[in-house]
């Protein structure tokens, strides 16, 4: 049986946030997956600041946004994040954006982090806390 660990959050797009033909701009969709993955970090006790305890940071290293469907002022955007489970040193979200009023799919995304120390040196192993952050999601046995 496969885990799936996924979060979902809504967010009301503003009027700051689009463009002179009354969509969203592009850029702006780097920022609801950020917010994406505050809400998954948040909810499944992986957040930046449980990353930054154990003194460590996870830059995103890669990131890739497919746009599907238009999005307009005032419309209403799900976020689904989903992990998606690596035995290498990084973390790996997959996102789907849905229109809220038609559950239309807007766009797909995914980015890659990696762990590296407060002296941004790269990690080439996944971090005790990581593992067992994992054992406890039920990803993999635990590291005891």
């Amino acid at each position: 049986m496969s885990i799936r660990l996924i979060d979902q959050t809504e967010i009301k797009i503003r009027f700051g946030e689009v463009d002179s033909m009354g969509i969203v701009w592009h850029g702006n969709y780097v920022k609801y997956i950020e917010e994406g993955r505050e809400s998954f970090g948040n909810h499944f006790g992986i957040s930046y600041l449980e990353i930054y305890s154990n003194k460590l940071m996870a830059p995103v290293v890669n990131m890739n946004i497919d746009y599907k469907k238009q999005v307009n002022y005032g419309d209403t955007l799900l976020v689904e994040t989903e992990y998606i489970d690596s035995e290498s040193a990084k973390i790996i979200f997959h996102y789907r954006l849905f229109r809220k009023s038609d559950s239309e799919l807007v766009a797909t995304a995914q980015t890659t982090q990696v762990f590296i120390t407060l002296d941004r040196e790269m990690l080439f192993y996944p971090p005790t806390f990581a593992l067992e952050w994992k054992a406890r999601m039920g990803l993999t046995k635990s590291t005891n």
